[in-house]
């Protein structure tokens, strides 16, 4: 009798694992929360405005070395968002230098930023902007692509030339 029972409760089990249970419908989809990024997240509640497109104007000529021997000697003007002159030379130590010059370049555009174009050819490019940071206003000259400007791998080693645009002087 013991073992009538066993096997009835063994094929009841066997017949139960082998059944189907029905079909369920997933739940609805509940809303995901909205993410904010973090750069979102910290300029919310702030009343920031766009940089003004105004023609750049700026006049330099200064030197400057920083706290790594990088040593840098700009001679600029520009006026009307027009490149009247323009001389850079960047020394950066136990690299080499980058050396730009207005002669080799042609002016492309001149707003909402001065851009310079290389006239061999090579994709240097050479942008000027101005910045407000709230305390002073800064001009900024950047390059791109300009290998052929610079001795050996000083390229990968060039930031950008900071000005301070109300005195010229070189940050």
């Amino acid at each position: 009798m013991k073992t009538r029972f066993f096997l009835l409760v063994l094929f009841t089990l066997l017949l139960a694992a082998c059944a189907e249970a029905p079909p369920q419908e997933p739940p609805p989809a509940k809303a995901a929360p909205e993410i904010k990024s973090q750069k979102l997240k910290y300029l919310e509640g702030r009343t920031l405005k766009p940089q003004p497109t105004r023609p750049l104007n700026v006049r330099s000529r200064c030197a400057h070395r920083d706290a790594v021997g990088t040593r840098t000697r700009l001679d600029m003007q520009v006026k009307d968002a027009e490149v009247k002159n323009f001389s850079a030379e960047v020394t950066i130590p136990k690299r080499g230098t980058c050396r730009f010059d207005l002669k080799n370049f042609t002016q492309k555009e001149k707003l909402p930023q001065v851009v310079l174009a290389a006239k061999d050819k090579s994709g240097c490019t050479v942008r000027m902007w101005e910045q407000d940071s709230g305390k002073q206003r800064q001009v900024t000259i950047a390059f791109n692509a300009c290998r052929a400007a610079c001795d050996g791998d000083t390229f990968d080693y060039l930031w950008p030339i900071l000005v301070d645009a109300k005195t010229g002087r070189c940050c």
